[in-house]
């Protein structure tokens, strides 16, 4: 099982690298691996490829605002939410992700 996600917020501070810490933490307990493209006031970290994209089992986009190169998404299913459903319900937002498969 591979997870793939973007996190991105308007000021592209805090709440960007908050959700894709909680995200990591919760794919950890749950043993499954997952790789977090961040899109904040740094801009890329961690870019994600586009075989990474099209290989993973789940793609979720994790933002209040537009990401950046989403073109890379075109054709694959992605899963949206807002970074606050992330920061309250990570738990509720994996379970939903991974009944999807």
């Amino acid at each position: 099982m591979k997870i793939v996600a973007v996190t991105a917020c308007p000021t592209g501070i805090a709440h960007t690298y908050m959700a894709a810490d909680v995200l990591q933490k919760e794919a950890h307990k749950r043993n499954v691996s997952i790789k977090v493209e961040t899109q904040g006031a740094m801009g890329i970290e961690n870019a994600l490829t586009p075989r990474e994209i099209v290989s993973a089992d789940i793609r979720m986009i994790v933002s209040d605002i537009e990401i950046e190169e989403k073109e890379r998404f075109k054709g694959c299913t992605t899963l949206h939410y807002s970074i606050e459903e992330v920061l309250t319900n990570v738990q509720e937002i994996m379970n939903k992700c991974l009944s999807k498969i």
